[in-house]
């Protein structure tokens, strides 16, 4: 029987074929960079919500480099990440470091989810089911769990996932989308600079206002919610001393 030639027997390495290839290899050798960057973006978003990165905290590549055993480039990208969430403020000289908001940039972000939670509560009250009051009441007895059992940035997740929760049910995707951002820079802000030992939302006043709303008194849920966000930005200190810790320590990883 012929022998038959392994050579001819591979497919011919066509440009479009060799391209693939490369890609394949490409997407391979970037996973373990994609891995390590997600891990550099949780640690430090972990560490700012803990209050263990306090604003204005230097976050040199080379030391991240080190910490985390990555390239330059991996820990440039995270930090571009963070940039873009505002967890991280970029600078030409200075470099990455955690994010300062002002007092006047706090004014404005609150002011602006005030309002427009204001608009999102009557409309996601209108449209709510049976079953989205369940699944709010669920989503609540989980906040009061994680807020005896959990740490600060799990709680204030989850605190924060109820109020982006009411906008969606609001069914404006556009203000819905608005308000997720809102509430992500509010977290922070309170993380950066709320003092230790307060909740970072009052568990009661959620209850309170899907008892409100469920019950067709929409004003008067619209005033607690209101209220609600103008006591949490008032417990707000731009004052913070700054911890003597290695970056690492900071990090939680040393």
């Amino acid at each position: 029987m012929p022998t038959r030639d392994p050579a001819k027997s591979r497919p011919k390495a066509t440009p479009a074929r060799r391209a693939a290839a490369a890609v394949s290899e490409h997407l391979e050798d970037a996973a373990p960079d994609a891995d390590m960057e997600r891990r550099i973006c949780e640690a430090v978003y972990e560490s700012v919500m803990s209050q263990r990165l306090t604003p204005g905290t230097k976050l040199p590549e080379a030391a991240l480099c080190d910490i985390f055993g990555v390239s330059r480039s991996v820990a440039r990208k995270a930090l571009q990440r963070l940039a873009h969430e505002h967890v991280v403020d970029l600078h030409h000289n200075r470099g990455a470091v955690v994010a300062e908001p002002t007092a006047e940039d706090t004014r404005q972000i609150f002011e602006a989810r005030r309002a427009l939670e204001a608009a999102l509560v009557p409309l996601a009250a209108a449209r709510a089911t049976k079953a989205d009051y369940a699944s709010l009441r669920k989503q609540l007895r989980d906040e009061h769990a994680l807020l005896h059992r959990a740490g600060q940035p799990a709680w204030a997740r989850q605190a924060s996932a109820f109020h982006v929760r009411l906008g969606e049910l609001s069914g404006n995707g556009i203000l819905h989308g608005y308000l997720a951002e809102l509430v992500s820079r509010c977290s922070l802000i309170v993380a950066l600079y709320e003092p230790p030992g307060n909740a970072a939302c009052e568990h009661g006043e959620h209850v309170q206002i899907v008892d409100l709303m469920e019950r067709g008194q929409v004003a008067e849920a619209v005033k607690i919610n209101d209220n609600h966000l103008a006591d949490l930005e008032r417990r707000i200190s731009l004052e913070r001393p700054q911890p003597a810790q290695t970056l690492a320590q900071m990090l939680g990883m040393a």
